[in-house]
């Protein structure tokens, strides 16, 4: 009999594993991408091979993520970078139709519109202005304690020309009202230093790339590890003598 249910256990192995989905999959690949930066490559390849076979939701929103993530971290060439965020555009929007009321479907839609403009740049992709601001009015509605929209918001506000209606301190009361939220959120502290910068105030500047540097419980340890703490201190070393 023992050696029945021992059987069975080792049957059921398999079963259990193969029962995860491919969006939870890629979520626990990348927990730890910082310490092997691969992981967003088989992530990648692994949603893109699943949203072939079906058209989940969760699958979608995890690909137009990974497509952004993609962009931040593995593309080495503008083009590879441009590329990345317009296949994270093109999955976000996918999702959006599918999940009208989706939090997470509009984020990574607006997320990567917004990244692909910033890359392209500012003045040459103000026609998709309208459409970032729509997808942040959504998100905000759908979650006013969204810390992602209020990244996005105020990086948007902080980036466009006041021309063009962007507004500095509207971007400070987005990223302060994120920060409130969650202060461990730590790539919103890079985004209020880099708006202290512009700004010419120095010292609240350094106050935040310091904190991110002492950090020892961020919220997502793979983006600080990778990508905000050496943003930190490469901006903190730019204004050691102001």
């Amino acid at each position: 009999m023992l050696a029945r249910l021992a059987l069975l256990g080792l049957l059921l192995i398999p079963l259990q594993a193969s029962a995860e989905t491919p969006a939870a999959e890629a979520r626990t690949l990348l927990t730890r991408y910082h310490e092997d930066l691969t992981a967003i490559d088989r992530a990648r390849n692994l949603l893109e091979a699943a949203v072939v076979r079906e058209s989940e939701v969760d699958t979608t929103i995890m690909l137009s993520y990974v497509s952004f993530l993609w962009g931040d971290v593995r593309a080495t060439t503008t083009e590879e970078k441009l590329a990345a965020y317009a296949r994270g555009r093109e999955l976000g929007r996918r999702a959006v139709e599918l999940a009208p009321r989706n939090h997470d479907a509009h984020l990574w839609y607006a997320i990567n519109t917004g990244r692909w403009g910033q890359t392209k740049g500012v003045l040459r992709s103000l026609f998709l202005l309208p459409t970032v601001r729509e997808e942040i009015q959504i998100l905000l509605q759908l979650n006013p304690r969204s810390v992602r929209a209020h990244s996005l918001a105020g990086n948007v506000a902080m980036e466009v020309p006041g021309l063009f209606g962007g507004d500095k301190e509207k971007a400070e009361e987005h990223f302060k009202k994120g920060l409130a939220i969650d202060p461990k959120f730590t790539v919103l502290r890079i985004d209020l230093a880099r708006l202290y910068l512009v700004t010419g105030r120095y010292a609240e500047a350094r106050g935040e790339l310091q904190q991110v540097i002492a950090e020892t419980a961020p919220t997502n340890v793979a983006d600080w590890t990778v990508k905000d703490l050496p943003r930190a201190r490469k901006l903190l070393e730019s204004i050691k003598d102001k």
